[in-house]
């Protein structure tokens, strides 16, 4: 059973900061390609806003592969696992996936305001790419908890 819930955390790792990166990007690469349909030379200055929500997904998938290699799945010997194993990497796994949720679709809204200062004021488009990445402070965050946690687990 402890096995069952270990992968359920990283299950919820990869697939909570995915949605959030899918969200994100899927919003601000509408706003993005509305700009770009009026005035294609705009495109170099709005891709990278459209891509910062990406990032929280790549994070959940390293904290998955964290908690996968931890319970010895990737590579090593896999190891039994009590139930009370399985729920603390459980745990450990939330961290990147409710921040990464979070942090992707509220990264992808900061974004897609940073696609107007682009429209408004190409000159000032790393205004809005600071201002997007406040938002994935949090998200980094969350991964470095994910991290901490899974590496203060003795499953050995």
């Amino acid at each position: 059973m402890g096995m069952a819930i270990a992968i359920a955390g990283a299950i919820l790792a990869v697939s909570l900061a995915g949605i959030g990166s899918i969200f994100g990007t899927g919003i601000a690469g509408r706003v993005a390609a509305g700009l770009v349909s009026e005035d294609p030379e705009k495109f170099g200055k709005v891709l990278l806003l459209q891509a910062l929500p990406g990032t929280q997904g790549i994070y959940g998938f390293l904290g998955a592969i964290m908690a996968l290699q931890k319970i010895g799945l990737l590579g090593g010997e896999v190891i039994e696992l009590t139930s009370g194993m399985g729920w603390q990497i459980f745990f450990a796994c939330l961290p990147i996936a409710l921040t990464g949720l979070l942090s992707g679709l509220y990264q992808g809204k900061v974004s897609a305001a940073g696609v107007g200062i682009v429209a408004k004021k190409p000159s000032e488009s790393g205004k809005g790419i600071i201002f997007a990445a406040v938002v994935e402070t949090y998200a980094v965050l969350g991964l470095l908890a994910t991290i901490l946690l899974l590496n203060g687990i003795n499953v050995g």
